[in-house]
């Protein structure tokens, strides 16, 4: 019945908002005009479907957050004809970091699964989304946690990993996460080695913000992430 009333109810893009698109979300512009069409169609199902909300001082929930955050999940579920992060209805917006109660710290971003929640700084993503090229993105990284941590719910009726390409992936990580502990790989930043969550979510910063350079000094993995998200940014950039 949900599936059914999104795609009967399903929210339209604006011609404004098609140009957020084209002006803030270079992955977008980069695609072939056949791609950007299943991209829309994608985002107007994920809007349609989730749930946005302002705290911390945010009283209005813009379309350009909207967009930007949408898309960004869009992009990273792309390889996914149907796959929009079910479990996760809700993605609140903070203007600027914010503190957190349960752990006395100052958050970015965090991901609840208990509660269906993505969390970000509007702050932190609009700078994630500032610099293109220098593999940090709050947005990104946000979405890879929520995209791994569904990958192990099994009741939102949703499939996100294939077995095979789960476990290539599965034994490489370790690997690379002890080189950086080491010093032997500077590709990811220190963060990637805390544990197999924070890589998983560095190198999905990378693999949409630098895929040539992460294929050229981690061919392997890259290739491993190309099967297990079902695209490759490389070959989609070459195909606009």
């Amino acid at each position: 019945m949900e599936e059914l009333r999104v795609l009967l109810f399903q929210r339209k893009l604006t011609i404004e908002e098609i140009k957020i698109l084209e002006n803030h979300f270079p992955y977008y512009r980069h695609l072939g005009e056949k791609h950007k069409i299943q991209f829309r169609k994608k985002l107007q199902i994920v809007l349609s479907s989730k749930k946005f909300q302002g705290r911390g001082g945010i009283t209005e929930v813009t379309s350009e957050m909207e967009i930007l955050i949408g898309a960004t999940l869009v992009m990273v579920t792309f390889g996914w004809s149907r796959l929009r992060l079910a479990h996760f209805h809700t993605i609140v917006i903070y203007p600027n970091t914010y503190y957190s109660t349960l752990n006395k710290v100052y958050h970015r971003g965090e991901v609840n699964p208990k509660h269906g929640l993505i969390v970000v700084s509007w702050k932190c993503f609009v700078e994630g989304l500032a610099d293109g090229k220098d593999g940090v993105n709050l947005g990104i990284h946000e979405i890879a946690h929520a995209l791994k941590l569904a990958n192990q719910i099994d009741s939102d009726g949703e499939k996100e990993f294939d077995q095979q390409a789960w476990a290539t992936y599965k034994n490489l990580a370790p690997l690379e996460i002890q080189k950086i502990i080491s010093g032997q790989n500077r590709f990811f930043r220190e963060s990637a080695s805390l544990n197999e969550h924070e890589f998983f979510a560095v190198a999905l910063e990378s693999f949409f913000e630098r895929p040539e350079d992460f294929q050229k000094d981690l061919p392997e993995l890259y290739d491993s992430l190309v099967m297990l998200l079902r695209q490759n940014p490389i070959v989609l950039k070459k195909n606009q």
